[in-house]
């Protein structure tokens, strides 16, 4: 599926397109090296026929599929969300302040 990745002043936002899909099929999973995973199972058996006809080609319905995406290091990892609407699966993902260290000064004696 398309995907889109935005990034704004205080977070990412990854777009999954989803369409037919709901928060049941997905798993999202973000690992110690902030590598995410988004993955996708939808269970249906597929008929050749419906009320209509049967399909020629059939080509707006997968059924599985897996996305891993490296984040980087300003991620707040325990406030990330995700939800889906109209279509889409949006994974907001919050950005930490990172304070850069001030480098240490101290004082060397002469003896």
């Amino acid at each position: 599926p398309a995907i889109n990745i935005i990034e704004s002043e205080k977070d990412y936002k990854v777009e999954i397109a989803a369409p037919g899909l709901t928060k049941d099929d997905f798993s999202i999973r973000i690992d110690d090296d902030n590598q995410i995973s988004v993955s996708m199972e939808k269970k249906e058996e597929h008929k050749d026929e419906n009320k209509n006809g049967r399909y020629l080609r059939r080509e707006f319905s997968y059924t599985q599929f897996r996305q891993n995406m490296i984040l980087p290091d300003n991620i707040d990892k325990d406030k990330i969300e995700a939800k889906v609407e109209n279509g889409i699966l949006t994974i907001d993902i919050p950005k930490k302040e990172i304070i850069p260290e001030k480098p240490a000064v101290r004082n060397i004696e002469v003896k």
